[in-house]
């Protein structure tokens, strides 16, 4: 048995084994939807998508639609068209496109007559009468909405019904609706809230097979997380009815529509169309509500259109009684140590000042967590070298009895108590802490252009430099498989050095395959978020400091005993 050649295999099939199961299961959700074919009629989207011809740009439409309440907060800005009632109109103030502060602040929603349209609307269906839809124009009480001051829509259907739309926002991204309506007519009425999502195209996507975008949500506590492929194949599909919410999510964006969480609801996802023209939504529905002459129903719903912030997603539950909202955040089938991580870096983060010093601190209280079994592993490869000679005798010795060589190789491992594997352990524990911190730098919003030292200005990208081109000096930008940056290159060396520590592999050809590893990795990585790196680079300092210490140590004990 090789301890080197199980070395590999370990690393290799924990790899595997971790992207295929996030591959395979992670992305398919807990509570897979039904073809709304089986389940009962939910109302179409009252939109379509617009022709080449009707396509106007974001401004041009603001424009040819005056009629709007102003949105105004430290965290967003926008407006609400009061043809409709849509919030089509969202910008997010705290974000910007790139690292660049004078570039563009993220646009969320837009008007549905634009190439990127995407907006929602809340009201009601019923059977019959006369209801507001995309069309109405409502009445308003206020020109500017903001925490401080909510703001009333009005409008008489002219047959006896009057409707209400009190909006309000937090200083964040949250918005509360609350629809009232009174009948002043002389009939009861049937009326059923309804709250539809819609955006004109698939947006484009991270491509990453590790992050879910698109369709998210919740029903009786179970996570659920179609795709568009998925909904295209049928063009509808049905949650279960439950109480939850659900909605649309982009890498770090979400719009979602909240209804009472302790009622259940009625909801789908539809998908009219193909790719950039496909117009999709995410529609819900609750019960109807009996409305007597003289009397006043009122229902209020919540809509999340903002950046997937973790503690507001988090803070959520407790004040609206929103189940599981932090699911929005793709940590994957490591939540249970993905999550705990991410407050850890948040932790450090707000004590140090960086998330990359964080991420240096986070790697020192990993080690020291699991530091009794890396000594005992460190002190066993320690070991495991001292017997290299009394091993190589052994190969000599019986070259040409493979079976007898092992044999004789696991008798004196015995004997001198030393576990051929435990080299492997340090590397085992590893890989699920380096897979729930790349889950956290990569779908976190809070990493997102987060800078460290030098020349790297966001954690959450790969090392921006290449030793292709001396690291800028040569006025050329190569392909992006040529950018291997200085972290990446750190890193490496970091990893030939911890390798030069360890026993070596007997069989020349493990020999030679154990040395290319360092560069496997280095141009692995070279394309990983940058955080990731220097996680890496740094466990691995860490661990030559901590074996050569063990090592050291062990010499000095093993020349005690001699004398």
């Amino acid at each position: 048995m090789n301890d080197q050649k199980n070395l590999i295999i370990v690393i290799i099939l924990s790899i595997a084994i971790l992207f295929g199961f996030q591959y395979f299961f992670s992305s398919k959700s807990q509570n897979t939807p039904a073809p709304l074919a089986q389940q009962t009629h939910q109302p179409a989207p009252q939109a379509a998508a617009p022709t080449a011809s009707q396509v106007l740009t974001r401004e041009e439409a603001l424009k040819a639609q005056p009629q709007r309440l102003a949105i105004e907060s430290i965290s967003v800005k926008g407006s609400i068209n009061l043809e409709g009632a849509l919030f089509d109109d969202l910008t997010l103030l705290k974000y910007r496109e790139t690292v660049d502060p004078s570039s563009p602040h993220i646009i969320l929603l837009s008007p549905e007559n634009t190439k990127h349209a995407y907006f929602a609307r809340f009201g009601w269906t019923a059977p019959q009468g006369a209801l507001p839809n995309e069309k109405t124009v409502w009445k308003t009480n206020g020109l500017t909405l903001t925490p401080q001051t909510p703001v009333t829509l009005e409008w008489d259907n002219g047959q006896g019904l009057l409707f209400h739309q009190l909006i309000a926002i937090d200083e964040n991204y949250m918005f509360t609706i609350v629809q009232k309506v009174t009948n002043q007519g002389t009939d009861a009425v049937s009326l059923t809230p309804q709250g539809m999502l819609t955006r004109l195209g698939e947006p484009k996507s991270a491509g990453f097979f590790i992050l879910h975008e698109g369709p998210v949500g919740v029903f009786d506590g179970k996570l659920s997380d179609p795709s568009y492929e998925d909904i295209a194949k049928t063009g509808i599909l049905q949650n279960p009815k439950a109480p939850g919410w659900l909605g649309l999510t982009d890498k770090y964006w979400l719009t979602a529509l909240i209804p009472d969480p302790k009622v259940a609801m009625t909801s789908s996802y539809t998908y009219q169309g193909e790719a950039e023209k496909a117009l999709i939504s995410a529609i819900y529905q609750r019960d109807p509500l009996a409305l007597e002459p003289g009397k006043s129903i009122e229902v209020t719903d919540h809509f999340f259109a903002g950046a997937k912030v973790l503690s507001l997603l988090d803070g959520y539950e407790p004040t609206l009684g929103i189940n599981h909202f932090d699911l929005a955040v793709d940590f994957g089938w490591f939540y249970f140590l993905t999550k705990p991580i991410f407050y850890a870096l948040d932790f450090l983060k707000n004590l140090l000042g960086n998330f990359g010093l964080a991420i240096l601190a986070l790697t020192v209280l990993i080690k020291l967590l699991f530091l009794p079994l890396a000594n005992k592993s460190y002190s066993s490869m320690g070991r495991m070298k001292a017997l290299q000679p009394e091993i190589e005798k052994i190969r000599e010795r019986y070259a040409d009895d493979r079976l007898k060589m092992n044999e004789k190789t696991m008798e004196l491992y015995k004997k001198e108590k030393v576990n051929p594997m435990a080299g492997c352990l340090p590397m085992i524990v590893q890989i699920p802490v380096f897979f729930a911190l790349y889950k956290v730098l990569f779908v976190s919003i809070e990493m997102r252009q987060a800078p460290f030292y030098g020349w790297i200005h966001d954690l959450s990208a790969p090392d921006p430099t290449t030793v292709f081109n001396l690291f800028g000096l040569i006025p050329w930008d190569p392909p992006s498989f040529l950018m291997i940056g200085a972290w990446p290159l750190i890193m490496g060396a970091t990893m030939f050095l911890q390798q030069k520590m360890s026993p070596p592999p007997g069989d020349p050809t493990q020999a030679k395959m154990f040395l290319l590893m360092p560069i496997f990795f280095t141009y692995l990585l070279s394309q990983f978020p940058a955080g990731l790196v220097i996680y890496w680079a740094w466990n691995n300092t860490l661990s030559i400091a901590q074996q050569w210490f063990i090592m050291k140590r062990s010499e000095k004990k093993k020349k005690k005993a001699k004398a």
